[in-house]
């Protein structure tokens, strides 16, 4: 009876709004899901084919639900659009709200389909998205579209909403993100013969199909978002940084998989040094080029005979390693080191009672409660080294990063967050790096406190509240960048931020002092040059950081980013009177020499989101002539390179950087 009366009262709702009678009505009761189900390829189609390994290689990921999703899918964060330049077609865009889709957890996974192309591209690009939310505890906006006028120089920037995902955008062996286009451009090609299984040869292989080549080309999109200036080639590390960083992304995505983590936790019996999937990226565009193994491997290689090797840790390969995807490999190895060694630590128990102390596993299939567990810690270690790695990208310099800054953003994002380091997180990343050969400049010691980003003295703090934003000025920005507002608005927020602070600098308590010591003095603490001798500055990001600990601490700061340019030569002996010169004639004079390069510094300020109070200045010194010659260095060694591949002749301004990388591999 309860149900009939039930069933009567939706049939009055409905006749009542006008619905014929027995349709569903949502009430309040009806709310929408808090994720879309996606199926998609856990690695690449090619092992479904293999019987080992086809019962692992679907998975299902659980995006984020956007009620406004249209076909393509064109959503919040992305739009993919299916046009194939090759043969002049648009393929039909998939409907994601498809109810048949809706109630099968989407497309079936299929090489021949290309709305399942569509869909895989959406589902690994918004889990990336969302991966770097979790970490930030904020949303995440797009590099801005640049408007510049004849000569090249930038006149406003505008907001972009999203990012487009072309799955057939190129009939070649690459993929890669676009910064002029913010776009991610999939290629398609035929597999050349190989001895290797799997690939067809002369069969097509798809790019958007790889879950490693997704995720790398999304997270070089984001921290282009972040950092838009480390797109400019300052020295060896910054662009091997960058395919570093999109590498560890994507390998760390691995452990999202629960039945992939199982089947290599079973099949390495709990060693995850020794070969296996989860350490390897983009299995199948590796073999469908030619080589043995994937396209790159954190943990091993394979030799000329075909036999896997695994990678020992050499300290001179950094310093003797130049080419790009080599040298970012190395960070890579040295990451997941530290996981590696993360992982080992928190199943020694586990090990112990399996063994009886003995530490030697009994012959045999491992017990199922005992790779459950062990991949369960697999899993958790692995979410904490990719958060750990997302959450240091606030602690980084705005410009020219090496890895040794990277290492110590690492170490103090972690310890800001987490005092107290039970698991030793910290000391496996610091020998992990040590390892590889990677050190910080200007360091005396590897230990934990002296990596850590320096504070301020009072004197210096002083110094900086003269022309930095204080306590009565945070009221004034706008600082609610938070995971449910709305990216729109924060991108105008973060527009004004920078602008008040600007004006902060030049026109606030500073104006009096324009000349003075003081602000002198506060431009070299920030490594700026202020006060007399003051050029133009860029405030790059004035952004929130949340994180909450695992005590339910919750930290909230806020990030500064500013940076200045000089006009630099390569040839040291003229470049005092070039620029002296280039600052004396104006934009637009015949007469004004023009810079081989443009040489940059600046700063990341880490400020407390209530007193204002700096407690980390993070510089890379406009002013430092050891570090314009280590730029000199690097440049006129590579600079025809660099000309050829990364700049416009014109205009000087960097161009597709990632498609030239990645069509070098």
């Amino acid at each position: 009876m309860a149900k009939k009366a039930t069933a009567k009262r939706h049939g009055r709702v409905a006749r009542k709004r006008g619905a014929p009678a027995g349709a569903f009505v949502a009430t309040a009761a009806t709310a929408a899901p808090p994720s879309r189900r996606l199926r998609a390829y856990a690695f690449d189609p090619t092992l479904g084919l293999r019987l080992e390994t086809a019962v692992l290689n679907e998975t299902t990921l659980k995006v984020r639900w956007e009620p406004q999703l249209l076909n393509g899918p064109i959503g919040e964060y992305l739009e993919v659009i299916d046009f194939d330049p090759a043969t002049n077609c648009f393929y039909a865009p998939v409907d994601l709200n498809d109810r048949h889709l809706l109630a099968q957890d989407g497309l079936t996974p299929s090489e021949g389909n290309p709305q399942f192309h569509q869909q895989m591209a959406y589902a690994v690009a918004m889990t990336t998205v969302e991966n770097f939310e979790r970490a930030l505890g904020r949303k995440a906006l797009w590099a801005e579209r640049l408007v510049r006028d004849a000569d090249g120089n930038v006149t406003r920037s505008e907001y972009v909403p999203r990012l487009r995902v072309h799955p057939h955008a190129l009939r070649e062996p690459n993929a890669y993100y676009s910064p002029d286009k913010h776009a991610l451009l999939f290629g398609y090609f035929p597999a050349v013969k190989s001895d290797q299984p799997g690939n067809l040869p002369g069969g097509i292989v798809f790019t958007c199909l790889s879950h490693d080549i997704i995720a790398h080309e999304t997270t070089h999109a984001l921290l282009d978002g972040l950092h838009p200036r480390f797109n400019h080639s300052s020295n060896a590390d910054v662009p091997a940084f960058h395919e570093a960083f999109a590498d560890i992304v994507a390998l760390f995505q691995h452990f999202t998989f629960p039945e992939a983590i199982r089947h290599q936790i079973a099949r390495t019996r709990g060693d995850l040094r020794r070969q296996n999937l989860l350490g390897a990226l983009a299995l199948q565009f590796g073999q469908a080029l030619g080589s043995h193994g994937a396209l790159r491997d954190a943990i091993g290689r394979f030799d000329d005979d075909g036999r896997w090797v695994p990678h020992q840790p050499d300290p001179q390969e950094y310093e003797q390693t130049t080419e790009c995807h080599a040298r970012g490999a190395i960070l890579v190895a040295a990451v997941f080191d530290a996981f590696l060694a993360i992982y080992r630590n928190r199943v020694a128990d586990l090990l112990r009672i399996a063994t009886g102390g003995s530490g030697i596993l009994p012959a045999g299939d491992l017990h199922p409660d005992l790779v459950n567990r062990l991949a369960a810690e697999a899993t958790k270690s692995a979410r904490h080294v990719l958060l750990i790695c997302i959450r240091a990208l606030d602690y980084c310099p705005p410009v020219d990063i090496t890895f040794g800054e990277y290492l110590r953003a690492l170490i103090t994002a972690d310890i800001d967050l987490v005092p107290e380091d039970e698991h030793n997180y910290r000391i496996a990343f610091i020998e992990a790096f040590r390892r590889r050969g990677i050190y910080p400049r200007d360091v005396r010691t590897l230990s934990v406190d002296s990596l850590v980003w320096c504070g301020l003295t009072e004197a210096e703090q002083d110094a900086l509240s003269r022309i930095l934003p204080q306590k009565d000025d945070i009221a004034e920005l706008k600082l609610d960048w938070d995971l449910t507002a709305d990216r729109q608005r924060i991108h105008d927020q973060s527009c004004d931020n920078r602008a008040r602070v600007h004006r902060k600098i030049m026109r606030g308590k500073g104006r009096a002092f324009a000349r003075g010591y003081d602000v002198e003095r506060a431009g070299a603490i920030l490594g700026l040059r202020l006060g007399a001798r003051y050029i133009p500055m860029e405030i790059h990001s004035v952004r929130p950081t949340r994180r909450t600990s695992p005590e339910g601490r919750h930290v909230v700061d806020w990030v500064m980013e500013i940076t200045q340019r000089r006009p630099a030569w390569i040839d040291e002996d003229v470049q005092a009177d070039n620029e002296k010169a280039w600052y004396a004639l104006g934009a637009g004079n015949p007469k004004r020499p023009k810079p081989d390069f443009f040489f940059r510094g600046g700063c990341t300020l880490i400020m407390d989101a209530e007193s204002a109070r700096v407690r980390y200045v993070i510089r890379k010194n406009i002013a430092s002539e050891r570090r314009l010659e280590r730029e000199r260095d690097y440049r006129g060694s590579s600079q025809s390179l660099f000309a050829t591949y990364f700049t416009d002749p014109v205009t000087g301004r960097v161009k597709e950087p990632f498609a030239v990388l990645h069509r070098s591999v």
